[in-house]
């Protein structure tokens, strides 16, 4: 999440509409409170979602519901080639999806009060409502570029999107609902705010009516013959099954920080969206100084390093080294896929580029994230078990029920507190002396050797990479990375 926060999708061609005059009209005001209010609604309830079914004892379904994303980032390209590029304005497709997805999450918080009979149910919710969202990641995109004078513009846009996903957890964080399915709630308002908001875009003819159905592209058919270059195929290898741990991070982090005592965690992840801005802007220098491989590698040696910490702080809760593998997200995203993105950009001949980075989505978003989730939650997949581990490292946490319960039980009613106080509670963690001592320190056990696994597998992703990749990029000429 996509990062959550900025799943690509590759800019469509120019469009052969009019484009409108943006300097007096209030256009990029109005695309940026759609990048806003999209990215918000997003925001407000995926980062915490494992936290929220844990607290409601639906542990053994979060792999599931975290699964769906991935699933709908395949199908959406699909949808959007065959229906909303070709048959109807953007703008309201975008509306009616969003529309539709509000109203699957108002029906979330009263299914998860039936509990583990309704896991299931729930899953298939959440598979709904990422159906009707993740194809909007791409419509959004067509609406900005058909109405800015150039791309330019674009980033400026694109980034109140990662202010939403960050604004969205504070929100979260303030009302004290990270562990809670009143998440969707807010989800579902924001969600049904947008749809409505989207018909007062401007008029986004389908990029594609009229036009011919083309397989081939729909399908990337000429990207895949990119692989046929041997850099650009370890390069994609190595994208897909670096986000096999990546999905760790994305379905268990929240989880796993309410456990260790932090009261907010949705707000505690968006110091993750913080420092992705800044090194975001960081990457026109450290490319020219650093060169593309190795600014991969420090991506992929960050992931390495994010797991290790989360593992080794668990024992004592250790708090800064908590913060710090979040913190850690901003180059682990950056370094590793903001990059990658331009390498694509550059590797691809310019009448596939666009096929080049669906495919780079298909792999990382969609093939690399589903069998993360799967892998993560030692799931199953056409009856191939996939619980890998390494010893004990990789075990499920299977105390977590019977700890979230005793956290739940000591901690009692929580008192509601101020906005201040509210806010530094994402740098804070604590936990209430009535907890069990023994079942805290068995339930850390188990979280240590569940975050060494993933640490274990970047580290021999890492060592692939440095000892079969040796191609370069030329650095960006405009000094601006590529927007994700």
């Amino acid at each position: 999440m996509t990062d959550e926060t900025n799943s690509p999708t590759a800019a469509p061609a120019a469009s052969s509409t009019p484009v409108p005059d943006v300097s007096g009209g209030g256009i990029v005001t109005r695309l940026s409170i759609m990048m806003f209010l999209q990215f918000f609604a997003w925001g407000t309830w995926f980062a915490t979602l494992s936290a929220a079914m844990a607290s409601a004892q639906l542990g053994d379904f979060i792999g599931g519901a975290y699964a769906s994303a991935p699933i709908a980032a395949i199908v959406a390209p699909l949808f959007l080639g065959l229906i909303a590029d070709r048959l109807f304005p953007s703008e309201k497709v975008f509306g009616v999806l969003m529309l539709v997805g509000g109203l699957i999450l108002l029906a979330v918080p009263g299914v998860a009060e039936g509990g583990a009979e309704n896991g299931d149910l729930l899953v298939w919710l959440i598979l709904g409502h990422l159906l009707c969202y993740m194809p909007t990641l791409g419509l959004g995109n067509t609406i900005a570029f058909t109405h800015i004078p150039s791309q330019e513009h674009f980033p400026k846009i694109r980034v109140w999107g990662t202010i939403g996903w960050i604004v969205a957890g504070l929100t979260v964080g303030i009302l004290g609902w990270s562990d809670k399915f009143e998440i969707f709630w807010l989800g579902a308002g924001s969600s049904l705010l947008l749809g409505v908001f989207c018909f007062m875009l401007p008029n986004t003819p389908p990029p594609l009516k009229g036009e011919p159905m083309n397989l081939r592209s729909l399908f990337m058919v000429d990207a895949f013959k990119l692989l046929g270059d041997f850099n650009f195929l370890i390069f994609a290898v190595c994208s897909t099954l670096i986000c096999v741990p990546l999905a760790y991070y994305y379905g268990m982090t929240g989880s796993y920080l309410t456990q260790t005592g932090f009261t907010q965690a949705a707000a505690t992840m968006t110091i993750g969206q913080m420092s992705e801005i800044i090194f975001m802007l960081l990457i026109p220098f450290f490319f020219r100084k650093l060169g593309l491989k190795i600014m991969i590698m420090v991506g992929m040696a960050c992931w390495v390093i994010r797991y290790a910490l989360f593992a080794y702080g668990a024992p004592d809760q250790v708090t800064w080294m908590l913060l710090l593998a979040v913190a850690l997200h901003g180059i682990c995203y950056d370094f590793f896929f903001v990059t990658g993105f331009m390498y694509t950009d550059q590797k691809a001949p310019k009448a596939i580029r666009g096929q080049a980075q669906g495919l780079l989505v298909f792999l990382t978003q969609g093939v690399g994230m589903f069998f993360g989730y799967k892998i993560m939650a030692a799931g199953s997949w056409l009856g191939i078990d996939l619980g890998w581990k390494i010893g004990e490292y990789g075990e499920q946490v299977t105390k977590s029920p019977e700890y979230v319960a005793a956290l739940a039980e000591a901690r009692g009613e929580q008192a509601d507190v101020g906005f201040v106080e509210s806010l530094t509670q994402m740098f804070s963690r604590s936990l209430p002396e009535g907890l069990d001592q023994q079942l805290l320190a068995e339930t850390m056990a188990q979280w240590k050797n569940f975050w060494l696994f993933p640490s274990i597998m970047a580290g021999i992703i890492l060592v692939i990479f440095a000892i079969t990749f040796w191609d370069k990029a030329k650095p960006p000429e405009d000094g601006t990375g590529s927007e994700s």
